[in-house]
């Protein structure tokens, strides 16, 4: 039974998911939101947020006891600055774990953990406003490109103008595998 065994081991020992979550945290830190699986976002999450409070209040005694966790000058500067900031007014609640589906290659359960004052659905974030920038051209479902058919001179109802070879194509080759030599 795994009565008071809260903590997800995350398939890892100690030191591992230790410095698995510190560097996790420290990307978060720095960039504002992370892609990682379902589990270790919300392994991420209980370990971040007791930092991020910490953060709020300026001062050399929570300032040492954050580094011990990240070991990143540059991650502490980062948070107790720009993210500290943000989130003065906020009583808990710093992070927010999106699930966008699975990942192709294992089907592993995806999540995107973002800081909640830096947020890509709401705009928050340096990234969303950069993101959100209007775009020159329209583009459409269609193909080719927007300035007509690939030959400068063809017309649009010509079916020959996008072709390499105009006269007879020939039916694209079957990849082939290579035989098995040997063995039954």
């Amino acid at each position: 039974m795994r009565h008071r065994n809260k903590i997800n081991h995350l398939g890892r020992d100690t030191q591992h998911r230790k410095a698995l979550l510190s560097n996790l945290a420290v990307a978060l830190i720095e960039k504002k939101h992370i892609k990682t699986t379902t589990a270790k976002a919300k392994a991420l999450r209980r370990y971040i947020e007791p930092l991020l409070t910490r953060a709020k209040s300026d001062s050399t005694h929570n300032r040492r006891i954050v580094f011990s966790q990240l070991r990143q000058k540059n991650a502490i500067d980062v948070l107790f600055g720009e993210v500290a900031e943000k989130i003065a007014g906020r009583p808990g609640g710093y992070t927010r774990v999106i699930k966008i589906g699975n990942r192709p290659g294992d089907n592993a359960d995806m999540a995107l953990i973002e800081l909640v004052d830096f947020s890509l659905l709401n705009g928050g974030g340096e990234t969303a406003a950069a993101a959100a920038e209007p775009t020159s051209k329209k583009r459409t479902r269609r193909g080719g490109k927007k300035g007509g058919p690939k030959g400068a001179d063809a017309k649009v109802g010509d079916k020959k103008a996008g072709r390499k070879h105009s006269s007879t194509t020939a039916a694209p080759e079957k990849k082939r595998m290579p035989r098995k030599v040997g063995g039954s």
